[in-house]
């Protein structure tokens, strides 16, 4: 190959369509996936952008080429390829997706059996260098064969049209579609009794994407066993042109048509979903966003009272609650870097039953120590039926005992200065100083944590206080004032 493949990052596949990512380089990441894992089963899922199909079926084509059986479950949230690919028992599992990002993006996200998690480290980059290595010519070749001959036109690419020809797959490897979302939906539902639910009326937003029809089949299941739950669903359909804009919760200005919903149909609470769902965002009776922080430590809370003496593992932007909660229930609080495949790894070695992050990915031990989108709000559901309350009744004292800012980024010209003068000021004058993730100092009455992104100049900034709201309002000004030197 005469040029690099760009669209690797450190934990999974990101880039640009046509000029980072497009169907030639598709084809070259499933057959180097199947050579560096020695995969002879592999299961491929995508979300609903358009050019996940066309990507998934590209990607296919190399996997099947290096000696793989392929089982396609269709469109799915990237937790439906972590369950199928532990639930099949195959070696390796993709999905094709870009999550929250714009809408020229595409990319994936990899595993290997019992959906461990490959990163730079454990495969991905050995992954890129064998698809930098094969050949144009060959790549080429085989493209023409499972296109019979049509030419790739990069612009019917961008829209959907999917070249390679599934008949094509067949006639040449092993390629099945099996949704598995039967079994799936009987997974979700094993994480709580039933038989405590009482009737409830909640309010759903797929935004447009993937997570609306494993919704249907999880809402299916529910009404056979007769459970009095009704929902109310916003931007539901399945639409890869995102008429309501790309599905990203975490973003102030991407709530509000959950919260009206909310408020409207007078809903006991509210649940919003990213792209491909992996990410679980809860809104209470009001119609208020509730930050995944304090979601982390309801969670937790639930696990340790079901299973006592249980490890808990936390990200290190703000865990005071999480710490105080866990400790006081008599568990075991963990704490680890940022990110999937360190919350995991960590999963992992310490056997811990949940763990959280506040960007609200929540990773379960019985998921292959996997975050998923759709157990967090069923446990939500069961704890309001169990403990007769509402969502805001049950984070409102852990709010105002630990107030926190939420995340906040700041995009700079020189994030290595702003991290310096943040550093300068406060390190002397803190009493803990930790380099778990970014830098986290802390002080008697507050803390925060200052991490750079590895992806963009970007400072993230997150303040939280012990009971003291006007404080952490004032040192969370105070901060971005020094972070943007203004």
């Amino acid at each position: 190959m005469t040029k690099p493949i760009t669209c690797f990052k450190a934990y999974d596949i990101r880039g640009e369509l046509n000029s980072q990512l497009d169907e030639a380089t598709a084809y070259r990441i499933g057959y180097a996936f199947a050579e560096e894992l020695n995969a002879k089963t592999v299961v491929v899922g995508s979300d609903v952008r358009l050019t996940s199909t066309p990507l998934k079926l590209a990607l296919s084509a190399g996997l099947i080429d290096a000696g793989a059986n392929v089982t396609d479950i269709g469109m799915a949230g990237t937790e439906e390829i972590y369950f199928a690919t532990k639930h099949l028992g195959v070696d390796g599992g993709i999905e094709v997706t870009a999550s929250h990002n714009p809408i020229n993006y595409n990319g994936m996200k990899l595993v290997k059996a019992d959906s461990v998690p490959i990163s730079g480290d454990t495969g991905l980059n050995a992954i890129k260098t064998r698809a930098e290595q094969l050949s144009d010519e060959a790549v080429s070749q085989r493209l023409a064969y499972y296109t019979q001959g049509e030419a790739i036109d990069a612009d019917a690419f961008y829209n959907g049209h999917a070249h390679i020809k599934v008949s094509h797959l067949t006639d040449t490897g092993s390629y099945v579609e099996d949704s598995c979302m039967s079994a799936y939906v009987d997974h979700m539902l094993s994480y709580v009794n039933l038989d405590s639910f009482t009737p409830l009326k909640i309010v759903v937003n797929a935004g447009n994407g993937a997570a609306g029809p494993a919704l249907d089949a999880i809402e299916a299941e529910l009404a056979s066993r007769q459970i009095p739950i009704s929902f109310i669903k916003v931007h539901h359909e399945a639409d890869g042109t995102f008429p309501h804009g790309i599905p990203n919760p975490l973003l102030p200005e991407n709530r509000a048509d959950t919260a009206d919903a909310v408020i409207k149909y007078n809903a006991d609470f509210g649940v919003a979903w990213d792209g491909d769902f992996d990410r679980c965002f809860l809104f209470d009776a009001e119609g208020n966003f509730i930050e995944g922080y304090y979601i982390v430590g309801l969670l937790a809370a639930a696990f340790i009272e079901k299973n006592q003496d249980s490890k808990i593992i936390y990200d290190p932007r703000v865990f005071w609650n999480t710490e105080d909660i866990v400790a006081n229930a008599g568990g075991t609080p963990i704490k680890s870097k940022t990110g999937h495949a360190f919350i995991k790894e960590r999963m992992r070695k310490e056997d811990a039953v949940y763990g959280g992050e506040m960007s609200a990915h929540h990773y379960f031990r019985d998921f292959a120590y996997c975050d998923s989108g759709m157990i967090p709000w069923l446990l939500i559901a069961e704890l309001v039926c169990v403990k007769k309350q509402l969502l805001a009744s049950m984070v409102k004292a852990r709010i105002e005992a630990f107030p926190s800012s939420g995340e906040i980024n700041s995009k700079l010209k020189d994030a290595d200065a702003a991290l310096e003068r943040a550093t300068s000021k406060y390190k002397p004058l803190a009493t803990v100083i930790d380099t778990t993730d970014g830098l986290g100092l802390e002080f008697d009455t507050w803390r925060f944590n200052l991490r750079k992104s590895n992806t963009e100049p970007v400072i993230r900034l997150n303040v939280e206080s012990r009971g003291d709201i006007a404080l952490m309002e004032e040192k969370t000004a105070e901060l971005l004032s020094v972070i943007r030197d203004e």
